[in-house]
Formats: C-alpha cells, sequence, structure tokens
C-alpha cells in the first residue's frame, strides 16, 4: 500500500476513533452519578473530590476496536490465529478487568500482582518477550520485571491530573514516530497506537485540570500492559535504522522513553524505604507531589513531565535514527543526560519546600 494511502486511512482513522471517544466518554460522564465513583476512599491523590473513574473504558474499547479494525482493513484474517493475537487480546484485557475489579472492590496487593505475573506470562508464551541475550530464561526473567514493574509504574503515576495521561501520549508518539520512519504503518501496533492516541487526546481534554474524570485503575493498568508490549516490540527488541540490535541503543532507548514513570518510580521507592515504609502504599510523596509542592500548577506539572517525555523519547530516535557508528561517548552522552533528568527528579524530594519544611 502506498505511503499517501496509509497515511490517509491513518488520519480517518484518527478522527473516527477522537469521535467515538468523545461520544463514549460524554454518555458515561452523563450516568456517572454512581457508575465508576469509589464508595471507600483508599486511593490517595492530589484532589480530595471524588470523581468517576471511567478513562479505562474509553481505552479498552478503542483497543478492541482498532484490533478489529486492523483485521478487517487489511484482510488480515491470519492474524487471529497466532499466539501473538491471543497475547495481546489476553493480558490487555486481563489488565483492564483487574484495574475495574480494584476500582469497584479494593483489590488486595496480592491479587494484582498475580495478574501482572499472569499477564508477563502469557506473552512470554505467545511470543512476546525481550530478547536481548542469548540465554532464554533471562530473558523471560527481564520481561517479567518489565511488565510487572510497568504496570504498577504507570498505576503509581496516576495521582494527579492529566499526569498519567500525557505522560502516555508522549510514550505512544514517539511510538508512533519511530514506526513512521521505519515505514512500519501498516503493522497491527501502528493501528493501535493510533488509536490510543486519540483516546488519550480525548481523555485529557476531560482529565485536564480541573478534571472531570480519572482514569482509573481500569486504566492506569490497561495502559501499563498495553505500554509494556509496545516497549517490548518496537524498543527492547527493535533494530536501528541500519539493521543492527545494539543492545547498549536498546537499552538507552528504553531508559529516555519510559524515563517519566522510571524516574518517578525510581524516587518513590528510593525514599520509602529510606523512611522504612511499603513502596506499594499509596502516598503524596511522588515526584508529581513535590513539584507542587514548590508552587508548580497542576497543569504546568503535567506540560512540564510531557515535555520531559517528548523531548527523552526524541532523543530516543535520534539514536536509533542518526548514530550510525555507535560508541563509548554516545552511551555516556546518553546516560548523562537520562541521570541529570532523574537525578533532578529525585532532588525535588529532598529539597525542602517552599513553607520550609522537608515534604517526605
Amino acid at each position: 500500500m502506498k505511503m499517501e494511502t496509509l497515511l490517509l486511512w491513518i488520519s480517518g482513522f484518527f478522527s473516527a476513533i477522537l469521535a467515538f471517544n468523545f461520544l463514549i466518554d460524554s454518555i458515561l460522564l452523563k450516568f456517572s452519578t454512581n457508575l465508576g465513583m469509589r464508595t471507600q476512599k483508599t486511593e490517595i491523590r492530589w484532589a480530595s473530590q471524588q470523581k468517576p473513574s471511567l478513562g479505562g473504558f474509553g481505552f479498552y474499547i478503542t483497543f478492541l476496536f482498532s484490533i478489529l479494525t486492523y483485521v478487517f482493513f487489511y484482510n488480515d484474517m491470519a492474524f487471529i490465529h497466532r499466539k501473538e493475537f491471543f497475547g495481546l487480546i489476553a493480558t490487555c484485557s486481563l489488565g483492564f478487568l483487574m484495574g475495574l475489579a480494584d476500582d469497584a472492590y479494593n483489590t488486595r496487593p496480592y491479587l494484582k500482582f498475580f495478574i501482572q505475573f499472569s499477564c508477563a506470562a502469557i506473552l512470554i508464551w505467545s511470543g512476546i518477550y525481550i530478547e536481548i541475550t542469548p540465554w532464554v530464561g533471562f530473558n523471560h526473567f527481564i520481561t517479567m520485571f518489565w511488565v510487572v514493574g510497568l504496570m504498577n509504574s504507570i498505576n503509581m503515576l496516576d495521582n494527579m491530573d492529566g499526569i498519567t495521561g500525557t505522560t502516555s501520549l508522549m510514550i505512544c508518539i514517539v511510538s508512533f514516530i519511530y514506526l513512521l520512519l521505519t515505514d512500519q504503518l501498516s503493522s497491527i501496533y501502528a493501528t493501535l497506537i493510533v488509536g490510543m492516541i486519540a483516546a488519550l487526546m480525548v481523555f485529557l481534554h476531560y482529565n485536564w485540570h480541573p478534571s472531570k474524570m480519572y482514569m482509573g485503575d481500569s486504566g492506569s493498568q490497561f495502559l501499563g500492559i498495553f505500554l509494556a508490549i509496545i516497549g517490548i516490540k518496537l524498543f527492547w527488541n527493535g533494530i536501528d535504522f541500519y539493521d543492527q540490535p545494539i543492545q547498549t541503543k536498546q537499552f538507552l532507548s528504553i531508559l529516555l522513553i519510559f524515563i517519566v514513570p522510571i524516574a518517578d518510580t525510581t524516587t518513590v521507592f528510593i525514599n520509602r524505604i529510606r523512611k522504612g515504609k511499603s513502596p506499594f502504599i499509596g502516598g503524596k510523596d511522588h515526584t508529581t507531589h513535590h513539584l507542587a509542592y514548590k508552587g508548580i500548577k497542576q497543569r504546568h506539572v503535567a506540560l512540564l513531565l510531557g515535555s520531559i517525555g517528548l523531548i527523552s523519547g526524541s532523543l530516543s530516535i535520534l539514536i536509533i535514527q542518526k548514530i550510525q557508528y555507535w560508541n563509548f561517548w554516545h552511551v555516556t552522552l546518553f546516560v548523562v543526560y537520562y541521570l541529570s533528568i532523574t537525578i533532578s527528579l529525585y532532588l525535588t524530594t529532598r529539597i525542602k519546600s517552599k513553607h520550609g519544611s522537608r515534604t517526605i
């Protein structure tokens, strides 16, 4: 299919998903007096108001619609008979349903971990796993760590209006640019990413401060597994534009594209372990909260972290596309950039707030 035809199709699909999600979210909001509202206030967020946690519905419906559209538009009926198809459907569905149950019943942490590990196991079985070493067992272990870690990271990052939506949107945009530059717009992942970009943009319309709805665990758990899969297929196992699978390029690309959730989760883990607290208990000690403690408005926090994500993701594309002769100095340069951003975000949690007291 010609590039012009592909771009025309993608534009039409994107517009349709935008309109579809505006319709879904507006209907859900209209009937959300009780639907999706937490009756027990167990989720610790920056805002104290209860609001419907309905964003995940739009994400999941868009995901299913995107797969059906891909199969019929490209007439790729063989795809539905592959293990990869089952892996996609099963894990994203498990992530959404587990999050939905948590929104409704506040499920126990061990059940969430069980479902997350199950998602990783299904992906490995279906052939979607990280392949960076000759040792299959180690690759499977890294895949488990990546999937469970990112699902929790995206979930933990959903603590303030616009943060997780903006961060996920930047990751999807960078992923689409990668597919565009590598001439992979006819892949299933291009269709899924375009659909998710549209769904996230509509969600941010309702989630931007002051928000009208939250994405809930159904949304954050779904995005966690969805982005984990995108990370594996496009970047962990990807090659650069010179067909060279260089491990340090792959690893740095992942760190840069997912810099915001990785840096935030790392900061929270370090600070809570220092304080003798469980890293998995909610609290207002994220980098997002500390930026707000410094006097930055909520919407500006979202814009700041979104900008960091977009700039860092763009650097990852630069690594993959422009640098053919990869050497020690390139590794050093991008490691220094990554550490400077991560340490800067961490230091916001260690420096005194404008009120003169430590905030951790």
